[in-house]
């Protein structure tokens, strides 16, 4: 047999041994997928849909929670599909199969290769991360642009850093555009959110962290601090910059020189520059 063979047993062999129910374009999961792509409705369960083999691999790899999975027999084309439509088969409370044109039209990929999911976003509780003498922290302090958050989360996982603390949120975490933008960082970096900055304040401060506020009149550039100790940076909205009450309290400023006519770099950028910085001291790969 071809391998589209092989993927078309499999794929009924596990509708046969799960229960999948068919449904069409007037179901409620087909409507819910599609409030959720379109983050038109309350989502007070934190839900997004996953789509595609690399998105839902990660979700099985991380051990994400998980709602629901749709799959459409028709474009289930590989054994890595149906292999990976049993896992996430296993795990969710609810099975669908659908129609390629009912597929079709809730699918955000030009080739959708059948596989979709309804996950859960995961919020981690500070109490639960284990810092150590030099763990970084990302503060996002009002940032608005769902894309900013989740490259923001993306950098902070690239640069290993420990946690995103967020505060004053303004960006729903679950936005398609988040999600997207952090190229499954969501799931491999803890994420905390705050009711307040105070709060955020407080935890940090309570382990013991110094904090440093990006800031253009700061007079000394974050290349000049030595960091080697629990470090935390806050980034502020693209508007307003960082909340006021930051200012109030046991802070470190610092800028990021510009050299051409921009006065400022944009929020992800910024970040991305004091991450790396910060997190190559710590870990000793720079010195200056």
């Amino acid at each position: 047999m071809t391998e589209q063979e092989c993927a078309e047993t499999a794929i009924r062999e596990l509708i046969g041994r799960y229960k999948f129910y068919a449904v069409g374009d007037s179901h409620s999961i087909i409507k819910h997928i599609r409030g959720l792509v379109s983050n038109s409705k309350p989502n007070p369960t934190r839900q997004y849909v996953a789509e595609g083999l690399w998105f839902n691999k990660m979700l099985v790899e991380s051990g994400a929670p998980l709602h629901a999975i749709v799959i459409c027999p028709e474009k289930v084309r590989t054994q890595e599909a149906a292999k990976l439509a049993e896992e996430l088969a296993k795990r969710c409370d609810q099975r669908f199969t659908v129609s390629a044109k009912t597929f079709e039209k809730i699918s955000e990929r030009e080739k959708p290769d059948g596989v979709m999911s309804i996950a859960y976003f995961s919020l981690a509780d500070v109490g639960d991360i284990a810092f150590d003498d030099k763990s970084v922290v990302l503060v996002l302090d009002g940032v608005e642009i769902p894309g900013n958050v989740g490259t923001m989360i993306r950098v902070a996982d690239g640069a290993g850093v420990d946690a995103v603390f967020i505060c004053n949120r303004k960006a729903r975490l679950t936005h398609p555009k988040l999600l997207q933008a952090s190229m499954g960082s969501v799931l491999n970096i803890p994420i905390v959110e705050f009711a307040s900055t105070d709060e955020c304040y407080d935890a940090l401060k309570s382990r013991a962290f110094e904090i440093y506020l990006t800031d253009s009149r700061a007079e000394k550039s974050y290349y000049e601090y030595p960091y080697g100790k629990r470090t935390a940076f806050v980034m502020g909205s693209e508007r307003y910059g960082i909340s006021r009450g930051w200012y109030d309290k046991d802070v470190k400023l610092l800028s990021i020189p510009m050299f051409g006519k921009c006065d400022s770099l944009n929020v992800g950028v910024a970040a991305t520059v004091v991450c790396y910085e910060a997190s190559l001291k710590n870990k000793g790969y720079i010195r200056r």
